[in-house]
């Protein structure tokens, strides 16, 4: 405490103009820190910082508890550390780079925080209703939407379209003569950034071998990125939904929009409500 103490007296008593200058140079590294912060959030980058972070627990564990062979393979592991940082990290560092040439101010965050919490109900039963279209007439669909992470470099692949979200939009997409249907739909808040998109095919064991390209794309970019993936089978017209790299089987539109409720608008629902595309196109007028 008393060295504390002494710290900041030492800060109080230099030059306003030099304290200035440390003052500027401490919120610098701060907002470097936050960007970057922001930047890897929701990527696999997390998984690997936390592996960093139990690494050098259990290297300090087996020092102080003596356990020579383990400290030794440990000590000449740090020495490639950099190295497969660098490799390891390379989207989020070209990501983080990138970024800090797009400064946001807070107001900016705060009004388009509002608006997507105003417009999430309506985007849900659009993605819901165009889902269940889909499923009826067995069209195959991939529709990937955003949620902490950004998915910029799938964005740049696909055909941009920067739509604002709707049901007949995205069975258009998706319909089979159409030239953007073959690739996955990527959503951000109550918009459609781009169409037929490419994404990274998961390679985990764990998948049914029976499952296709268009859901180990599905479950890939999951696994990488903290998003929500909606497949439809072209083949049985079911329904399935990845998170974190696990791919789950629906049992109608209605499980999905529980789902979505819960993940999107952090609201839980009765699953036995259901909301048919028909009816509620009656409600809306649409129609008539």
């Amino acid at each position: 405490m008393d060295e504390f103490v002494t710290q900041f007296q030492t800060i109080r008593d230099l030059p306003r103009s030099e304290l200035l200058i440390n003052i500027v140079d401490i919120l610098l590294v701060a907002y470097v820190m936050y960007r970057l912060l922001m930047l890897v959030r929701g990527t696999r980058a997390w998984r690997i910082i936390a592996g960093i972070m139990a690494f050098v627990v259990v290297y300090w564990l087996s020092g102080k508890l003596h356990l020579s062979t383990l400290n030794w393979l440990l000590e000449k592991a740090t020495y490639l550390g950099p190295a497969a940082l660098v490799i390891l990290l390379l989207p989020e560092l070209r990501a983080a780079i990138e970024g800090f040439g797009q400064p946001s101010s807070i107001l900016q965050k705060l009004v388009r925080v509002s608006i997507e919490e105003r417009a999430e109900a309506h985007t849900v039963e659009e993605i819901v209703a165009a889902v269940a279209e889909l499923a009826i007439g067995s069209v195959g669909a991939l529709i990937v939407i955003e949620r902490k992470a950004l998915l910029d470099d799938f964005v740049s692949n696909g055909v941009l379209l920067e739509a604002k979200i709707s049901a007949p939009l995205l069975g258009s997409i998706f319909f089979e003569n159409n030239p953007l249907h073959d690739g996955a739909v990527i959503v951000r808040g109550d918009t459609i950034l781009a169409a037929a998109c490419r994404l990274p095919l998961s390679e985990s064991q764990k998948l049914d071998h029976n499952v296709h390209m268009r859901h180990r794309a599905a479950v890939g970019v999951t696994e990488a990125f903290d998003c929500l993936s909606i497949v439809v089978s072209e083949e049985r017209g079911t329904i399935s939904i990845a998170s974190e790299g696990s791919l789950r089987r629906l049992s109608s539109h209605v499980e999905l929009r529980t789902i979505l409720n819960k993940e999107l608008r952090n609201i839980d629902e009765d699953p036995k409500i259901d909301r048919r595309p028909s009816e509620r196109r009656k409600k809306s007028g649409v129609g008539k």
